[in-house]
């Protein structure tokens, strides 16, 4: 049996390669600075003629995303277009105006629902649960969480989870996400619908992204795959039948210190049982 080899640059792995489809947080920025590297070889990628959807977890929709891009100093010129878990939450959301619904998460979520009909309620009053993310991810765990998911467990209230990520790095520490809440309501018997990757329709919007601007449908041998999470990344570019390059500073780093090859013992301990990595990388670059 082979296993992927660690390749150094971008630029070796994409000569029959079309689109791109790039992670953002652990591969484009850490959510305090951008890659600059990162940066240049998705701008070098493009300007060879290539395609780069970014598809990213963010419970935000695409301009809140793009805000934050560029605050980042991460250049537009690096992608074409950007699908996140915001978007495809908001559909749910804009399909039952004013239905009493209840946040779970910060403020500054708020663009996910800026624009839509939408009622806030307390969970006493709500219909469904919009989990966005943690009110203090700075301190808190999905266990903080326990008291207020058995209440909403007793009234059989579906939570929609907006950012299926369980938890990502910000800087140099790792903070958890919506997904750790939804996983923990799901784990008590909850009713968890997830908007993002792993789940196919976040690719196959990707999908009908890249085709608009190739002016026809590109097949799946001809894309590529960018991430940093084996639960999020790799897996959704399993189900999805997209090769994956899967880049080792992310949230899994650690894990990844000190490791020059990959041998069945290892492989087994690194990834589960999901489907391996047609390469990886220690970091994008061109």
């Amino acid at each position: 049996m082979s296993f992927p080899r660690f390749a150094p640059h971008l630029r070796d792995l994409v000569h029959d390669t079309d689109v791109l489809i790039s992670d953002i947080w652990g591969v484009v920025h850490n959510g305090v600075v951008a890659f600059p590297e990162a940066c240049e070889a998705l701008q070098t990628f493009r300007k060879q003629g290539g395609i780069v959807v970014m598809l990213t977890n963010s419970p935000r929709p695409t301009p809140a995303v793009q805000e934050q891009l560029r605050d980042l100093r991460v250049p537009d010129d690096c992608y074409d277009d950007i699908v996140t878990s915001g978007d495809l939450s908001r559909q749910y959301i804009a399909a039952r105006p004013g239905q009493p619904l209840y946040q779970i998460g910060p403020d500054r979520d708020g663009p996910t629902f800026h624009g839509l009909d939408v009622n806030f309620a307390p969970l006493e009053r709500a219909d469904y649960i919009v989990c966005t993310g943690l009110f203090d991810d700075e301190t808190e765990t999905a266990e903080d969480y326990r008291e207020v998911l058995l209440k909403a467990l007793s009234r059989k209230l579906p939570m929609i989870c907006a950012n299926p990520d369980i938890i990502v790095e910000r800087g140099h520490k790792m903070i958890y996400c919506a997904g750790a809440i939804a996983e923990l309501y799901r784990e008590l018997g909850g009713d968890v619908t997830f908007y993002g990757k792993p789940h196919l329709p976040a690719y196959q919007r990707a999908f009908e992204l890249a085709a608009a601007r190739r002016g026809a449908a590109v097949p799946r041998e001809r894309m590529l795959a960018i991430g940093d999470s084996v639960r999020t990344d790799l897996a959704g570019a399993n189900n999805s039948g997209i090769a994956c390059v899967f880049v080792t500073r992310g949230i899994h780093s650690a894990d990844f210190a000190s490791l020059e090859e990959l041998d069945a013992a290892t492989s087994k301990q690194l990834f589960g049982d999901t489907q391996l990595p047609s390469v990886l990388m220690r970091e994008l670059r061109w």
